[in-house]
């Protein structure tokens, strides 16, 4: 995709919008976000109208959860001091809760694989992360080990600075090369795009370019920057990619309300750091 397709897909996002956003002020609606879901049992309602999954991270609560939510959850643990222990215990949880995936660091997808191997559960891992700045060629090799190592899912970060430069066709060789690889593995790509340090005219550049790189989902944030998802990026990101590419929200969903949000603005998986508080109705960390 060069630099004239990629302005005219801009210019006709930014219209929409302003017709949008123009039509809510006498609708009483509020630009790209919609009516905020209130009622807990809607999140299931949603799921089973078509999102993908929902992925939050280590939680402590005694109610198991209902196994339609459960099974749409990423048990994510990426924080730099975790221990062995901790991916155990991350593993036992997500056997417990039948959860889909665990979500580590790439150092414990050999582990989390051998734990893990003789469940449902898949492990997912996370590329040139937190920063994104890594070559392409380390990319792709993290993404090629990781496969290799256990990993069925790919969360990689995209290079933000490149990104804010134009460089269109660097940012496309870097999805499309880890996008690829995991295709032969049959795995599935995320780019996290890290929305909290881009303009919206970024933010939907970085989208159909990943989506252009055949790359399965986009993300929102790492948790490791300066903000997190919000109910907008996932409207405004879910427009831009359509229907044949996921959307990931993650950083700052703390609720379960909050999760249902994100899954009602277009989200098809959510990713937070307190799962099991999150599908028993409680408040949890947000991040990483």
């Amino acid at each position: 995709m060069n630099k004239v397709d990629i302005d005219k897909v801009v210019h006709e996002v930014f219209t929409e919008k302003a017709l949008h956003e123009l039509y809510c002020k006498s609708n009483s609606c509020a630009g790209w976000e919609r009516n905020v879901i209130d009622q807990p049992t809607a999140v299931k309602n949603i799921i089973n109208n078509g999102a993908d999954r929902i992925a939050a991270g280590i939680g402590v609560g005694e109610q198991l959860p209902d196994s339609n939510v459960a099974k749409y959850i990423d048990h994510t643990l990426l924080k730099p001091d975790v221990t062995p222990d901790q991916i155990r215990t991350l593993c036992e949880e997500a056997m417990e809760y039948s959860f889909a995936s665990v979500c580590v660091n790439p150092s414990y997808v050999k582990m989390c694989y051998d734990l893990l191997k003789n469940s449902s559960v898949k492990v997912c891992t996370v590329i040139g992360f937190p920063l994104g700045a890594v070559t392409t060629e380390v990319k792709r090799f993290e993404a090629e080990q990781a496969l290799a190592n256990g990993a069925q899912e790919i969360d990689m970060v995209l290079n933000i600075g490149m990104l804010k430069q134009g460089e269109y066709d660097y940012i496309f060789n870097d999805v499309n090369q880890v996008a690829l690889t995991t295709k032969k593995k049959r795995a599935i790509c995320k780019v996290i795009i890290e929305t909290c340090l881009l303009s919206d005219e970024e933010k939907i550049k970085a989208c159909l370019i990943s989506k252009k790189a055949k790359a399965d989902f986009v993300k929102t944030s790492t948790g490791f920057s300066s903000g997190g998802a919000t109910a907008g990026d996932i409207a405004l990101m879910k427009y831009v990619v359509g229907s044949t590419v996921g959307v990931k929200a993650s950083g700052g969903v703390r609720s379960l309300e909050d999760a249902m949000t994100m899954i009602e603005m277009g989200a098809d998986r959510i990713g937070a750091s307190a799962s099991v508080k999150i599908v028993s109705g409680e408040v949890g960390e947000s991040s990483y």
